[in-house]
């Protein structure tokens, strides 16, 4: 196998992924994100932003496609993600190869998921982000890393409705985990 860009982009994006969703009580090496990201369709993305899904509704079916499949190569590793968990890896894989990588103004790309963690629903909660204060506040209590797919996907559409058509990757602005 030669080495190339795109395997320079999967390698870092997977460490990076990895590294960001590896939390207390589901801990794993990057080794192991690497491998189930390898195995995941998303990889095909690499330096190819026309793959995405061309729709709002196209991107959320076929994230929820994604994640089942994460689940299903991280039991294979003898891992138990939950979907929240799952999405993280690949929100953050999606963010460091399309949004970071120079393709954020791509018509499919404000469709990507941003990472989503205690910070973020933190603070959302304490500016009451689109007037939903007592939601992110109990979104905050579940815990991120347990949250159900139905759980995440409520999480996705307020963030959704408080920007108004903005891509979603802008709503880490109020993202403060980086200080």
């Amino acid at each position: 196998m030669s080495y190339n860009i795109e395997s320079h982009i999967h390698l870092f994006s997977s460490w990076a992924a990895s590294r960001a969703t590896s939390v207390k009580n589901n801990r794993f090496k990057v080794a192991v994100g690497q491998k189930i990201l390898n195995k995941s369709a998303i990889k095909n993305i690499i330096l190819n932003p026309d793959l995405l899904p061309n729709s709002e509704n196209k991107f959320d079916e076929t994230h929820r496609i994604w994640r089942k499949d994460i689940i299903k190569y991280a039991k294979e590793e003898w891992f138990t993600f939950t979907h929240w968990v799952s999405a993280k890896l690949i929100n953050i894989y999606l963010k460091s190869i399309i949004i970071c990588g120079g393709f954020h103004t791509h018509p499919s790309a404000k469709y990507i998921h941003p990472p989503i963690d205690s910070v973020l629903l933190k603070k959302l909660s304490s500016i009451n982000f689109n007037e939903k204060g007592k939601f992110w506040r109990q979104s905050d209590k579940i815990a991120w890393s347990k949250f159900n797919s139905l759980e995440y996907e409520k999480v996705i559409k307020e963030i959704k409705n408080g920007l108004e058509n903005e891509p979603l990757w802008t709503i880490e602005k109020y993202w403060k985990g980086y200080q």
